[in-house]
């Protein structure tokens, strides 16, 4: 049996290496350290996975924080860094970062309209550029299991503010099995299966 052709993967209505980019906002200690909606030790475990299937796809990481320069905080924590030695982080003073001109720039000159999101907290700094993005006509993909709010309740009423504005909410699994879409692909297989499988989504044979 062969696979069906593949699709024009610019114009195609699921997210695609080629049509997608990845936001990555605020991973930073005073945000990590106030997340009560889930484990936080499990939060950044799950941006990480979220990071290296963005590596793994090639796909654009626009990465930012809040108030490094001013001091008042600190870098995004070391497990996520790490991963990006090579990719600016746009620091800002503002608490919305499509308001900030270097990100949405930045966000712009990828060409890309399937904005791919993960940041904290989600009632704050994923509502508000999801929200922005959206008017402008941008699709919005927010990773739900790898964003976090002050509460549950606030976390979850984020969520059901950004979805009935029109954004798409996605889960690691489903988001790498959207991205990898054929067996046929086999320059990603292998990073496919290892990342969710340290997700824990299945076990390897």
């Amino acid at each position: 049996m062969t696979s069906e052709l593949q699709r024009n993967p610019i114009d195609d209505e699921l997210l695609t290496p080629a049509n997608s980019a990845f936001l990555l906002i605020d991973y930073q200690p005073t945000q990590i350290n106030s997340i009560n909606s889930m484990n936080r030790s499990q939060l950044v475990k799950n941006v990480v996975y979220t990071v290296r299937l963005m590596q793994a796809f090639k796909i654009p990481i626009i990465l930012s924080t809040v108030n490094v320069r001013t001091t008042q905080n600190q870098e995004t924590v070391a497990p996520i860094k790490d991963l990006l030695p090579n990719v600016p982080s746009y620091d800002r003073t503002t608490i919305n970062a499509w308001e900030d001109k270097e990100f949405n720039a930045a966000v712009r000159k990828t060409g890309r309209n399937k904005l791919i999101i993960a940041a904290l907290w989600t009632e704050a700094c994923l509502t508000f550029p999801a929200l922005d993005a959206l008017k402008e006509g941008f699709e919005v993909y927010p990773v739900v299991d790898a964003v976090g709010g002050t509460s549950l309740v606030a976390h979850e009423a984020a969520l059901r503010r950004v979805e009935s504005a029109g954004a798409q909410p996605t889960s690691i699994a489903q988001l790498a099995c959207e991205l990898q879409r054929d067996w046929n692909r086999h320059d990603t297989v292998h990073d496919f299966v290892n990342i969710l499988s340290d997700a824990g989504a299945f076990m390897k044979m």
